[in-house]
Parts: C-alpha cells; structure tokens; sequence
C-alpha cells in the first residue's frame, strides 16, 4: 500500500498530526498504522474523567477518520528509509513519501512481573481494571507519580479500597516540594487511602484469592488486584534500526525532521530543543502530543514552522488540581507563594536566578503568563516573585 503520508502510532500525536496534514493538504493520502485494538482516543480519560462519570463515547478522537485510513491491530517491525517503505510483523509492507514516527511510550515493568498486573497506559488496560471493579474490593497501586495518585484516586471514587506503595518519602516528591508532597501522603488518608512510603516490594505473588505483596516494612498486604504506574521507556527501537539519531528518545531538529530523509518524529518519543528552556526535552503530556503532532503534520506537508512551543501539564486528584509548565523538579531551589498553604498557590523553581518551572496549585488560567515568565533572563529573588502570578 502506498500513502504520501504515513503515520507510526494511534494516538493523540497521530490524531493532530493528520489535522496538521489537512489544514495544508486536503487530498494527499494518509495511512496509520497502531498496534492498539482502538482508533486514536484521548488519553487524559482513562484516569480522570471517566472514573467521575464521563461517557466513553467522549473519549474518541474524530480527526482524520474520513480523511485517513487507518489500520489497527498492526506492528512495524522494520523501517527501509532508502526504499521508503515500512515492513509489519505479518509481512504487510506499506510505502511513504513522508514518514511519522508518533510511537510514544510503553509502562516500566516491575521486576516482579506478572502478567495479571495492569500497568496502566491504554484504553485497554481502562477496560481491564474497569472489569476488576465489578468484583474486586482491594486494590494495590505501585507508584506514587502521575499515573500512581490519579489511580489511586479514581479507584477511591469508584467505592474501592486502595493501598498505594512507593519508595519516596511522598506523592509526587519528584516534582513536589517536600512539604507539600507530605500534606499529600495525609490528604490520600484523609480520603482513606493506605499510604505507604518509603517502601520497597520485595515481592509479589499471585494466588487463588488475589496478590500478596511483601514490602521492606510490611508483610501479607492483600489486594484483589494491582496497578502499577512506576514511569515509562520511549519505543525508539524502530528508529534506532532505521539509524535514527536517538537518547531518551527520537532526536529532531526544530522543524520535527529526525536525521533520515522525509522521516518525522512528534510526541512522547521526540526529543527536541526549547528555547525558553535553552535545553533538550521529552514531554509526556497532552499538550505536547496535540501541539506537536499537529505542527509534524503541517511540516511534513510541506510547510517550516520551528516547534518552540512549551508544554503545559496538568492533573486531578479529588478535589485538588494544578497546571505546570516548565522544569517541576523537586530538586530544583523553590519559592512557594501561598494563599493558603498547600490548597492555593504559585510554586517557583529556579535555577541560578532564572524561573524553569512554574506548578500553579488550584490557580487557573495562568499558564500563559508562567511561559511567559520562564522566557525572561532574570535573575529572581524569591521577592520578585510574591505576588507575580495569582
């Protein structure tokens, strides 16, 4: 099968990448080709908004689909850029002119693997845990990071009880300064959660009733079912075999181009340069996947528009939420500025008088502005920075 532009990947990067194709091409012919069961959904649902009510029909992402065609169930396993062709594991062989690599990420996999943990990521794993509900009652969650609190949270919404298992000192401690990573470890208490931090798996069983699962400090604890969320591994081993530059992922220029002719990468797996940040970045989140996709579409239809755009992220864990944008790293120097403490503020992070990051905390419709503020060369004190966002 021949198509002018082909697409490596079904999800929210290969859904925009279309839209960007459409916008200056309307006719070139466009092939996707996912492993997923499922055409491309948004994935920000899984472990929000459909644990609080939302039709799953809310979910499906219609671009491209009179316009694409799309084929499922499929893995590449070789790319000829010499020959522009692609090879799947079946033996079908597709032709490019132009090629995007959107294959995102995969979930770490504990070293105590076992093939009834759901390692969630897809809408199949939703699916999954979704039919665990209707007649599991305890449930483990392994991780303490984005994936481990919005878990934790909705299996909590849904009447369950969860015990969540991380080696930090807190939720979020990567990201969160220390005393708000605490009043987190309380807050998932207060809403009758099992925390346990600072704790290590020394092993885990599967038997007739459940799991059982062995910590540092603890022994026996009982779950029903366990989900894990311990991070992710960027699928650049494609690119690799096809001599694409790669690191933590897909390395491309400003224009998303990757070293090899006519071949593009976007989304989770792209590596690129930020000028605010006057660094390289991988960005697992959805505004990079809609920005960037959409912008690799364009591109490889002909146009040169340079990705400098910033990435924002954001999240939901009951009732709390924040948006974040730049460097969140908790080892960073950071300023808080509270209004009132670990319910609503603006947290800083500097790094030799500059502002990388910026986690605004139940505050909304600032992320312009802390864009806006990481660009400026500074330098700060925490006094200039009281007050600046609310």
């Amino acid at each position: 099968m021949k198509y002018k532009y082909l697409i490596i990947g079904g999800g929210m990067t290969a859904a925009a990448a279309i839209e960007g194709i459409r916008e200056t091409d309307p006719s070139g012919t466009i092939g996707l080709i996912s492993a997923e069961t499922d055409p491309p959904y948004k994935r920000p649902p899984l472990s929000k908004g459909l644990w609080k009510g939302d039709a799953l029909d809310s979910i499906w992402l219609a671009n491209g689909k009179n316009t694409a065609e799309f084929h499922l169930n499929l893995t590449v396993k070789a790319i000829d850029p010499g020959q522009k062709k692609i090879i799947c594991v079946g033996g079908e062989e597709f032709s490019y002119e132009k090629l995007l690599l959107a294959t995102g990420v995969r979930p770490r996999r504990l070293e105590f693997d076992n093939d009834s943990i759901v390692y969630y990521r897809t809408l199949s794993d939703y699916r999954n845990l979704r039919k665990l509900t209707e007649t599991g009652n305890t449930f483990a969650v392994i991780g303490g990071g984005f994936i481990g609190s919005e878990i934790a949270a909705a299996l909590t919404l849904a009447g369950k009880h969860v015990t969540m298992i991380f080696p930090g000192a807190g939720i979020g401690d990567r990201l969160f300064p220390s005393g708000l990573s605490q009043f987190l470890n309380q807050f998932y208490k207060q809403k009758g959660i099992e925390v346990l931090s600072g704790e290590k798996i020394l092993s885990l069983k599967k038997n007739a009733n459940g799991f059982v699962i062995n910590t540092t400090h603890r022994s026996d604890i009982a779950a029903d079912a366990v989900v894990a969320g311990i991070g992710s591994l960027p699928n650049i081993e494609l690119a690799q075999s096809a001599t694409i530059n790669t690191q933590d992922g897909i390395i491309v220029d400003e224009f998303l181009k990757t070293n090899q002719k006519d071949i593009y990468a976007a989304g989770d797996v792209a590596v690129f340069y930020n000028p605010s940040l006057k660094k390289q970045l991988r960005v697992e989140h959805e505004d990079n996947a809609n920005t960037m996709g959409r912008l690799a579409g364009i591109n490889m239809a002909g146009k040169a528009e340079p990705y400098h755009h910033l990435p924002f992220f954001y999240s939901d864990m009951f009732e709390l939420g924040y948006e974040a944008v730049g460097e969140v790293d908790s080892r960073l120097e950071i300023y808080a500025d509270w209004k009132q403490e670990f319910k609503e503020g603006v947290v800083y992070y500097l790094k030799n008088g500059q502002v990388r990051g910026v986690l605004l905390w139940n505050v909304w419709n600032q992320v312009d502005e802390a864009r806006a503020l990481i660009a400026e060369p500074g330098p700060f004190k925490a006094e200039d920075l009281k007050g600046r966002l609310k």
